[in-house]
């Protein structure tokens, strides 16, 4: 029974036509056919994959201590995301993991979500981030261990 990889990740939200457009605009993702839930929400996909599912909530919701710290996609074209992002002031970090030399955009959604993108080592680009000081304060409030202040992929 071994997996087959990562079908989906679910947010909850009160900002639902917010991360709508976010997801959309900033990433690309396309709304497309959800089976009729009884909640409101939309499916955002990746080519033929609902990979994103929004589900609408009337308060915040009530989330403690998540275990779940970003959700990361694969891509291609670093140079055309990094312009997209700069023309809309969508504010990233580049990272690049050591040895393997894979090349990450990080970013955040309106709701505070952590999103990796993944390119190729080939993937030759300006490696600086764009809008550090906003980034490195979403970065810090995240609590993520290896960002830690020195670590190879850190921009604090």
């Amino acid at each position: 029974m071994p997996l087959e990889g990562l079908n989906h990740v679910t947010l909850l939200t009160v900002n639902h036509q917010v991360l709508k457009d976010f997801y959309s605009r900033i990433l690309g993702l396309t709304a497309g056919l959800r089976p009729p839930f009884t909640s409101t929400g939309t499916w955002l996909y990746c080519g033929e994959t609902p990979v994103v599912h929004l589900v609408e909530l009337e308060s915040p919701p009530k989330v403690q201590d998540t275990q779940i710290e970003h959700v990361a996609f694969s891509a291609s074209r670093m140079a055309e995301l990094l312009e997209h992002l700069r023309d809309n002031e969508v504010p990233y970090h580049v990272a690049v993991v050591p040895d393997v030399e894979i090349r990450q955009i990080h970013i955040f959604d309106p709701d505070g979500n952590h999103i990796e993108i993944q390119f190729a080592p080939e993937e030759e680009v300006d490696l600086n981030s764009f809008k550090l000081e906003t980034i490195r304060d979403l970065i810090l409030n995240s609590g993520v261990p290896e960002w830690r202040e020195g670590s190879p992929t850190s921009p604090v």
